[in-house]
């Protein structure tokens, strides 16, 4: 008399549950840091764009037209400067920051900061610069 196994028994399974976990355990925290080093290169490449905006509203405009432009602007919001800008990227949300109707240039936990015309745009995670 032959005796048939039909699946799995209940340590098997215990087992496969436990090695998929394991595994889970370890790759959990490269996935984080993962994801983290993409948005923070996506936001150094909305910056890096940024500034070639600007550099493409000073040679449209010229550079007195731009810098009196850009002065006049000077204590206004960051985001008086990026409506000066926006003209010139080829992705540009209509503002800098979230609305609930749209996405903003800058994503959540970010900013950037606009200097003069002859500085690049400075890219802020919460309080901290971020180098690029």
């Amino acid at each position: 008399m032959k005796l048939y196994s039909r699946g799995f028994s209940l340590v098997e399974v215990l087992a496969a549950v436990a090695i998929i976990g394991i595994i889970v355990f370890l790759a959990l925290p490269n996935v984080i840091q993962a994801k983290l080093d993409t948005e923070e290169q996506m936001v150094i490449t909305r910056a890096e764009a940024l500034n070639m905006s600007i550099s493409a509203y000073i040679t449209a405009n010229g550079r007195s037209n731009a810098g009196a432009a850009w002065a006049h602007t000077n204590n206004s919001t960051h985001a008086a400067k990026y409506l000066l800008v926006k003209g010139y990227m080829a992705y540009a949300p209509s503002s800098l920051a979230a609305t609930t109707t749209e996405p903003g240039y800058q994503p959540n936990g970010y900013t950037f900061e606009f200097g003069s015309l002859d500085q690049k745009v400075v890219v802020k995670r919460n309080t901290t610069a971020i180098p690029y």
